[in-house]
């Protein structure tokens, strides 16, 4: 059966993250994203244009715990490095997926041959939730590269799904997850309609970055839109009025309490407590020194 749309939001006014990232938060832990477990933020950055610059553009030294963070890049290029020494660069197609979990430092910036260039540029940055029991396990580092992520024709020629974790059809996304989670870029084609289906019991959002669809011939959803599904029932249609790009985020819920203070996402404010004082006081490393960014911030 098909199942029950709950809501349809609109994301707020775009904000900057340092000078490289323009983006809307479309759910946060704060808002929407308390009943869409284990999923906890969701920015949007771009489509934006940038000119050339030799400057660097983008967000320098914070600090993450309690959760990993899954970078999409659809335009442009963006190096990453952070104080367990892992690194590199992602262009389009790519996926970085980093597990902060016990307390990391990291910094992102436009690569130096994109900033030289200028051009277009779109990301999606998401943070998955760990269970308690995982979160002061050690940092850790996922590349996921365009050419590793398997891609899977609709049928009728509707489009495509990227499968970066999870299943689709035969396909095995390559991304290591600690609990059971879907992340779909999917692709339609203008007119194109299809039939997905979803895990019953498991928590479903769909962000829709690009075109309008209807959603089970119900609600039309535009770019910039979030749509939270009940956790019934397991099937969902998409009807494409026009090229539609959108992402399908399902997991097994995490049932336990969100605490959160910025970067940092714990059970409890004791434990929240302890991270700023670990922060404060050097535990989360240190980034390599001949490239270190003066005073690490809790900027996200």
């Amino acid at each position: 059966m098909l199942k029950k749309i709950l809501g349809v939001y609109d994301g707020p006014r775009p904000h900057w993250v340092g000078n490289g990232f323009p983006v809307r938060s479309l759910f946060s832990y704060g808002d929407h994203g308390r009943a869409l477990s284990p999923f906890l933020l969701l920015d949007h950055a771009g489509p934006h244009q940038f000119t050339p610059t030799t400057g660097r553009r983008g967000v320098g030294t914070h600090p993450h715990r309690g959760f990993e963070t899954v970078t999409i890049v659809y335009d442009g290029e963006v190096a990453h490095r952070d104080s367990t020494g892992a690194g590199g660069t992602i262009g389009p197609g790519d996926v970085q997926w980093m597990t902060a979990a016990s307390g990391i430092l990291h910094e992102e910036y436009h690569s130096e041959a994109y900033a030289a260039q200028g051009g277009a540029f779109e990301m999606v940055q998401l943070w998955v939730n760990l269970p308690a029991r995982d979160k002061l396990s050690a940092p850790g580092y996922q590349t996921l590269l365009n050419a590793d992520i398997p891609r899977v024709a609709l049928p009728d020629g509707a489009g495509s799904v990227r499968v970066i974790a999870g299943d689709f059809a035969a396909a095995h996304g390559p991304a290591r997850t600690f609990t059971p989670i879907n992340v779909w870029d999917v692709r339609l084609n203008a007119g194109a309609s299809t039939q997905l289906h979803a895990q019953p019991g498991h928590t479903l959002a769909l962000v829709v970055l690009h075109g309008t669809v209807m959603v089970n011939g119900q609600d039309v959803v535009r770019a910039g839109q979030l749509v939270h599904m009940d956790r019934a029932d397991d099937m969902v249609q998409l009807e494409a009025n026009n090229e539609v790009t959108l992402l399908w985020l399902s997991g097994e819920p995490i049932d336990e309490p969100v605490v959160g203070h910025g970067p940092f996402v714990m059970n409890t404010e004791a434990e929240i407590d302890q991270a700023l004082d670990d922060f404060r006081n050097g535990r989360f490393g240190r980034m390599p020194a001949a490239e270190r960014s003066p005073g690490a911030t809790l900027a996200h």
